[in-house]
């Protein structure tokens, strides 16, 4: 068993790099926990032009960040289709007329290393996972325990990247950015919803929270707790405390809002039919009060914006997505099958069924309590 948290091979010689090429997760919740290491990569080589590679629908998540001098897309999806192999041609043509001179892989895949390698650039450094170890010049080990991999926050393993290269940096706190136009883009969904745009918070003693609750998961309906139990809990946040409740979910998880709006004695305001994106996102969630969401992209939003979430984990390892954020409280059972990682549950959803929203919402009034009492 290796004890260190990743080996080392011995780097490629080279000079300080002039053109530096970053490949992004695709995950919206990986690269928001990616950003520790984009501002320790900056500070490293301040002088160097430093460029972000990642999927167009994630590019908001980047937006207004200052350690970036450029900002690659590339599509995916259903043009992708269209496109095929040639779209993959083209990017590795954009890339090698770019010149960089390193590429830094916060990914594991394979096709993100060939990438690189197809662009001609000199020095490619990453994990060794997916095959893609002669596509390397610099190899990272894993921890493996048995040959299975250890549960190792992603956070962490980003920045060992960085660590590598040199960097000392070790602040892990995550950092998002709202330019003036999300915020724009936020103040109309807000007033298509019927709210004050200008609503900013966070409340203090006597006033109503602002609560967002984010039922949904992109990663599989294994981590999504029951829709009557938002359902219940956003009811008794509007009963008791008073709370404006805001329910956010991508186009996909309509379903689960609708359900949990028909299962709602009280309104609640879905801002899932109001034209919002991720960048209008950030903006309406940077001013919350609270979150309530599912182990999914918005709670890495919330704690990159300080705003106090409760996380409901399942069948997800926490470990693996641990994120340091002392304003964070999270709620699970034990279960003998969990956590399994699974993207549908084969048994009977335990892990999520067994939490109720009275052990949720206990968790979050004194969340609220004790951000209050800090605001004061």
């Amino acid at each position: 068993m290796t004890t260190s948290r990743e080996s080392f091979i011995l780097p490629f010689p080279m000079s300080d790099p002039q053109k530096i090429l970053v490949v992004q997760p695709s995950w919206v919740g990986d690269a928001v926990m990616a950003t520790p290491t984009l501002r320790a990569i900056r500070q490293l080589y301040p002088n160097a032009h430093i460029a972000y590679l990642m999927k167009r629908y994630v590019k908001q998540i980047y937006a207004g960040m200052p350690w970036a001098d450029q900002l690659i897309t590339y599509r995916t999806g259903k043009t992708k289709a269209k496109a095929g192999k040639g779209q993959f041609f083209e990017l590795a043509a954009r890339l090698r007329s770019a010149d960089f001179d390193l590429a830094i892989l916060l990914p594991n895949s394979f096709k993100s290393a060939l990438i690189c390698k197809m662009a001609g650039i000199k020095r490619v450094v990453g994990y060794e996972r997916d095959g893609r170890g002669f596509l390397l010049t610099d190899k990272l080990l894993p921890v493996k325990d048995r040959g299975k991999f250890i549960p190792t926050p992603i956070v962490k393993y980003y920045m060992g990247l960085a660590n590598y290269l040199g960097s000392t940096h070790r602040d892990l706190k995550l950092q998002l950015f709202v330019t003036d136009t999300e915020k724009r883009d936020a103040e109309a969904v807000l007033q298509r919803c019927g709210l004050d745009p200008a609503i900013d918070r966070p409340a203090t003693h006597g006033q109503a929270p602002l609560v967002l609750l984010n039922p949904g998961a992109q990663y599989g309906a294994a981590k999504c707790w029951l829709p009557e139990n938002f359902a219940q809990l956003g009811d008794r946040l509007i009963e008791e405390l008073g709370a404006t409740v805001l329910i956010s979910a991508s186009p996909k998880e309509r379903p689960i809002v609708d359900a949990i709006n028909r299962h709602m004695k009280h309104a609640a305001v879905d801002l899932s039919r109001a034209g919002m994106d991720l960048g209008a996102l950030k903006e309406i969630v940077r001013r919350c009060d609270l979150m309530v969401t599912n182990d999914t992209g918005p709670r890495h939003i919330a704690a990159a914006f300080d705003v106090p979430v409760v996380t409901i984990f399942g069948p997800t390892h926490p470990e693996w997505t641990e994120i340091y954020f002392d304003k964070e409280r999270k709620v699970a059972v034990k279960v003998f099958c969990g956590p399994c990682q699974k993207k549908v549950c084969p048994l009977d959803h335990r892990c999520m069924t067994r939490i109720t929203p009275a052990m949720v919402y206990q968790t979050a009034t004194e969340l609220l309590a004790t951000k209050q009492t800090t605001a004061v």
